[in-house]
């Protein structure tokens, strides 16, 4: 399967997937697994700060490790490697890529059974999906989230699309809610209208199609408010952005306003 590129040469600065295959008193030579098995080397100095004794304490034959590529020699087909110079972020970025290769590629594995294609049109369908997106595996995401009729056009047949709904309604989406209480009181005769038009709007607010608020009332002076989102980066900012122009509008009447926030929760939503 073909959903991660095969390439012939890393390009210096590119960070990679590597198998340790032989260790040696220099450093260790390694798989780079998205280049068709290639060789690499990681020399000592590079693979953490400071003088190393036992190079066994970092790395180990057989052992995944994600690596930036330093220098290439292209008349040689030689790449030299480093594992110090990767960041946290570029690490867990890459394990990501990773990842959704690997379930992207076991989905077009069953669609490429389902439907009876063979390689060459799993390469060409992956291809028609990278052009509008960064990964294949985002693609099936979409899919999920949204349904097969919302996608881009990308000229697929019908009994492929098909296919792949089948597939992508496997996904489980992440589902976040945040609730928090807010107490207001606005001491004026039109106190109650100044509340209502405040929170009102409330519930058309969200960053995303995928995200929904909501605003009940308790008892006075309570209202919940409840945030729905597909992560809790994206909830959060919502939230933010709610209880600051709440409190903005009902201070600028000379009423009070407090927020208290409830447990959070995580669950994946029911297909």
């Amino acid at each position: 399967m073909v959903t991660a590129e095969i390439r012939r040469l890393p390009e210096e600065g590119d960070v990679v997937l590597a198998t340790i295959r032989q260790l040696t008193g220099h450093g260790a030579y390694v798989i780079l697994d998205e280049y068709n098995g290639m060789t690499g080397f990681l020399h000592v100095s590079e693979i953490a700060t400071g003088w190393i004794r036992n190079i066994e304490r970092y790395v180990k034959p057989r052992q995944k490790a994600v690596l930036k590529v330093i220098r290439v020699n292209k008349t040689r087909a030689e790449v030299d490697l480093s594992l110090k110079q990767v960041s946290g972020e570029e690490r867990k970025s890459k394990l990501i890529e990773v990842k959704k290769n690997e379930k992207a590629s076991a989905f077009m594995t069953i669609i490429k059974e389902k439907t009876k294609i063979n390689d060459a049109q799993v390469k060409e369908i992956e291809d028609k999906i990278l052009q509008k997106y960064d990964y294949v595996y985002d693609f099936f995401e979409e899919v999920a989230k949204k349904g097969i009729n919302s996608i881009p056009n990308i000229d697929l047949s019908q009994d492929i699309l098909k296919a792949i709904e089948e597939e992508s309604n496997k996904i489980q989406i992440p589902h976040v809610e945040i609730r928090g209480i807010a107490e207001i009181s606005v001491r004026k005769s039109n106190g109650i209208e100044v509340i209502k038009s405040t929170l009102m709007p409330v519930e058309t607010s969200r960053s995303t199609v995928n995200t929904t608020v909501n605003v009940t009332y308790i008892g006075a002076p309570r209202y919940r408010i409840v945030v729905d989102a597909e992560n809790f980066k994206i909830a959060e900012k919502v939230m933010n952005n709610i209880v600051e122009k709440i409190r903005s509008n009902i201070e600028k009447h000379h009423g009070t306003f407090n927020f208290i926030r409830e447990e959070s929760k995580k669950t994946y939503l029911q297909r």
